[in-house]
């Protein structure tokens, strides 16, 4: 049969796809724009506010705790604050000096961007490479490998604190052979970011290789006729295409390894311990210190809003790119 022929055994099929794809679309664009009509709509933007008001209202009253003096604090309510507003910096003071035996917060502030800022960049940076490669290099395999990678997202963190942490102090031995040196990692920064690293792939590269596979293919296309290889298409169009998904991705990244507390508790040493590791000791053993947890806290907050606000423009895009292919 000659390719004319072909072609045109083809065109009813081609047609109908084509006609398929213009009603998929027109039906998703009909849904979005139902939504945007709704949230749009007075009673919509009213229930928003609300729970945007809702929301704010804890971290209001420990914003306000926070400038209340001690006894204030420990005898009645954030809200009695209306009737008696009385604000005093000592909580602030007492947090961010030193003590007799007690180091001054900044150093866990400190420890926490040691921690959080290198191991963002090895997990969205090797998340980001290893989209690109399981969506558009060819080798054998590699369906499976993803599979394999969607599975280790249902792997309780805590199964594999242990193996992780005899793997950093003493390695991985069968018999008389080393299957994996003993690195001394053991209360180290270095550690912290292997295990925040570990641990955060699977969803990293979940969520980019969806991003990534969704690129449109002719621009890979004229990449490879004009002689570029897998690098150069990397750096000069994956990783700008992916943008706004690398800044959502790194927001929840950020946040997740700032947050967190059991790996630090772990993981990380005395001397390398991050601010929320501190905050967990500050309140003291019975609770007493609890004036100075709130203004502890509002200081831990500072970093992570500044990330959320300085990449907000791309959060919404990030969220959204892929999740329609066509």
């Amino acid at each position: 049969m000659s390719v004319t022929k072909q072609l045109t055994a083809l065109k009813p099929s081609i047609g109908e796809g084509l006609r398929n794809r213009r009603t998929k679309k027109r039906h998703e664009a009909s849904l979005g724009r139902s939504a945007a009509a709704t949230l749009s709509s007075r009673p919509g933007r009213i229930l928003v506010y609300l729970l945007v008001f809702l929301w704010t209202i804890p971290t209001f009253g420990i914003f306000i705790s926070s400038f209340r003096p001690e006894i204030d604090v420990k005898t009645s309510g954030w809200w009695n604050w209306f009737a008696d507003p009385s604000l005093t910096l000592d909580n602030y003071r007492s947090v961010l000096s030193s003590g007799p035996g007690q180091d001054d917060l900044w150093t866990f502030f400190l420890n926490s961007v040691r921690i959080t800022v290198p191991s963002v960049i090895l997990s969205v940076g090797l998340g980001l490479m290893a989209a690109y490669a399981l969506s558009w290099i060819k080798f054998r395999g590699r369906d499976w490998i993803f599979v394999g990678i969607v599975g280790l997202l249902m792997v309780p963190l805590q199964m594999a604190l242990i193996p992780m942490l005899q793997l950093f102090s003493g390695g991985a031995h069968i018999g008389s052979v080393t299957i994996f040196p003993d690195l001394d990692l053991t209360g180290e920064v270095y550690g912290v970011w292997l295990a925040h690293t570990a641990f955060g792939l699977p969803l990293v590269v979940f969520i980019l290789r969806n991003f990534v596979a969704a690129l449109p293919r002719d621009i890979f296309e004229a990449a490879r006729v004009d002689g570029a290889g897998h690098l150069t298409i990397f750096l000069r169009l994956v990783v700008p295409l992916s943008v706004p998904a690398v800044a959502s991705v790194s927001i929840f990244q950020f946040m997740w390894i700032w947050n967190d507390y059991l790996i630090a508790l772990i993981f990380a040493g005395r001397e390398n311990a991050p601010i929320v590791r501190q905050l967990a000791t500050l309140t003291g053993t019975r609770g007493q210190s609890y004036h100075l947890l709130t203004a502890a806290g509002m200081i831990s907050m500072i970093v992570p809003v500044a990330v959320f606000f300085a990449l907000q423009r791309y959060f919404v895009r990030g969220l959204l790119a892929g999740a329609v292919k066509g």
